[in-house]
């Protein structure tokens, strides 16, 4: 197949800064965690991507460990890269990380400047590119000194192999002590990547959402739909092709309660007021938030990322909204 992107692929899609910075990214992202491993349809993989583009979906987030296996979502976006879409890398932000295991031993895991450089000239090989946009340390360490991991950080920018750097599963004031570092060395550290939906709140708790408006800082949203029961896939039972049935490793059956279940259709109802689906209300509501920068889908098929897209369309939330899905889900 021969790629040539679309030319309104810019016409209808928002973008925003990354806090104070001067990079801008899309309402929506797309996320390469699931669906882009060696178990997948590399024809899909391709059309996912063409589709993205060509829809305004400039940025593609990844990191060392995407799969299965490891290492293969990177291997796979850097063949569909370097085959298709290669002329437009310039219009492309490209996004990896590095903290969560990938290689026996003590330097293959965590926040060391030894297994942050090492991973991401492993994820540059992989990819067949010469950099990345964005590098992000995957998890905070307990064990390595904050400022080895943000030397780290700042020495990969001025390596030439990243061009900013962000901060992923970080709280409020780690962020905060690791933005004063980085800072201090001149790294352009630009956005937080945290998980975040209507059910779940967890960063309302941890401060990141305040801190980085406070800093300054972008913050991109990953898992929105609660990897997928915010969606009508699980409205009326649980699929035998669903994620719970065929993996099961991020979405359990076990969770999947009959109250969470009885909160998601009251929600569906509220999006079919909005004359929104439960996906493009849950992206919605997220993308509302002051700070959000922009929000990571995942998808399996390419109508789900021109479904999950029209949520672009209505963006704003009455108080009223706002406080049914409130008493809905708290």
């Amino acid at each position: 197949m021969k790629y040539c992107a679309i030319d309104t692929r810019y016409d209808n899609i928002e973008y925003r800064k990354c806090g104070e910075s001067g990079l801008k990214l899309p309402a929506v992202s797309l996320g390469l965690w699931h669906n882009f491993g060696d178990n997948a349809d590399f024809n899909n993989m391709c059309n996912m991507c063409f589709t993205a583009f060509d829809n305004g979906i400039t940025h593609f987030d990844l990191a060392n460990n995407y799969g299965p296996d490891a290492g293969s979502a990177e291997k796979n976006f850097g063949k569909i890269l370097n085959k298709h879409m290669k002329k437009y890398r310039d219009e492309m932000v490209i996004s990896t990380k590095a903290g969560y295991y990938m290689w026996a031993g003590p330097y293959g895991d965590f926040g060391s400047r030894k297994y942050l450089m090492a991973s991401l000239d492993q994820s540059l090989k992989r990819m067949n590119v010469d950099y990345v946009d964005i590098f992000y340390h995957h998890r905070m360490d307990p064990d390595t000194p904050l400022y080895e991991t943000m030397w780290a950080l700042a020495d990969i920018v001025k390596s030439g192999k990243a061009l900013y750097v962000g901060l992923s599963n970080y709280d409020g004031d780690t962020m905060l002590k690791a933005t004063e570092i980085l800072n201090e060395l001149h790294c352009p550290f630009v956005i937080n990547q945290n998980r975040y939906s209507i059910l779940d709140r967890g960063i309302e708790k941890n401060g990141i959402l305040g801190s980085a408006v406070s800093a300054k800082k972008g913050v991109i949203i990953f898992s929105p739909l609660a990897q997928g029961l915010l969606s009508n896939r699980y409205l009326y039972g649980i699929p035998n092709d669903s994620r719970v049935k065929t993996d099961g490793r991020f979405l359990n059956e076990k969770f999947i309660s009959a109250e969470t279940m009885d909160k998601v259709r009251k929600l569906n109802i509220v999006a079919q007021n909005r004359g929104q689906s439960l996906a493009q209300m849950a992206l919605a509501w997220v993308y509302n938030h002051q700070g959000v920068t922009s929000v990571l889908i995942g998808a399996s098929k390419p109508e789900q990322i021109i479904e999950n897209l029209s949520m672009t369309k209505n963006t704003n939330f009455t108080k009223e909204e706002l406080d049914e899905i409130d008493s809905i889900v708290l």
